[in-house]
């Protein structure tokens, strides 16, 4: 990562709330073709996650801890903030001083922006505001929400803005939350009600819809260098297992998540 951090441009794609088992079927059942098309070995990977809710979980990964994998460790990390007696930082590992990695890239000229989803990124509030205030520039409308039916294709046209404008020589660091796939999201389904509300065939149905426009989002990062993309999700969610509903508990479903990092080679 210490030579990737200043070459390339980097993406952090966190779909908020992917159950790990839903990513995983519908990969294998040859669902998500613009997703598989660039996960290492067409799988996602198999990891625990650092939070069980959006906020913790983000907070965590802006410091350098990214989902672990879910076997026996230590597992060397990406990035990491410099701390005595960590056991996770290697010499791969790019270590910053700063309190969180986008103070960091933007000290090595990195632009840093914030294109934001479910509530915590709003910056309707003081809560709301902490996430996206740790980037120089940060986005969210209405029709970003979890309330938005067409939440992640207003989310990449407004990414592929952001990349259009940016001139050619400065370094971008891009982090979008998708929020399509947090509750409530039955109006992904043909047919589905209110009503009737959510489920994992739902949840499924707003994952296929994500995978329809990320390619748009790829070829955008990719349009100007090497792209270095994190894709992962910050939690998964219950849906009535063992009596659960949601998230922010101890439940396998909700800590199981599926993760991938890989590199977007420039477009021709």
């Amino acid at each position: 990562m210490n030579e990737v951090v200043g070459r390339d441009d980097l993406l952090l794609l966190t779909l908020d709330t992917l159950r790990y088992d839903v990513a995983v079927r519908l990969a294998e059942e040859g669902r998500l073709p613009n997703l598989v098309a660039h996960l290492p070995g067409g799988a996602w990977e198999k990891r625990h996650a650092p939070g069980s809710f959006t906020y913790a979980s983000h907070q965590a990964m802006f410091a350098g801890f990214l989902p672990t994998p879910a076997a026996p460790g230590p597992h060397p990390r990406l990035f990491a903030g410099r701390f005595a007696g960590s056991e996770t930082t290697a010499g791969r590992t790019f270590v910053f001083d700063s309190p969180d990695l986008m103070s960091a890239l933007a000290e090595r000229g990195y632009h840093t922006v914030c294109i934001g989803g479910v509530g915590f990124f709003n910056k309707r509030g003081a809560l709301g505001s902490v996430l996206p205030g740790l980037f120089q520039e940060s986005h969210w409308e209405p029709e970003f929400s979890v309330a938005s039916p067409t939440s992640f294709e207003s989310q990449v046209a407004r990414a592929e803005r952001i990349v259009a404008e940016l001139p050619a020589e400065r370094r971008l660091f891009l982090f979008l939350n998708a929020s399509a796939l947090h509750q409530p999201n039955w109006f992904h389904l043909p047919g589905a009600t209110r009503e009737a509300g959510d489920s994992p065939v739902t949840h499924a149905a707003a994952l296929e819809y994500i995978d329809r426009y990320v390619g748009r989002l790829f070829a955008a990062m990719s349009s100007r260098r090497r792209c270095f993309a994190v894709v992962c999700s910050d939690h998964g969610t219950t849906y009535g297992e063992d009596g659960y509903t949601g998230h922010r508990l101890g439940h396998e479903a909700v800590w199981t998540v599926p993760y991938s990092h890989f590199f977007l080679e420039p477009s021709a």
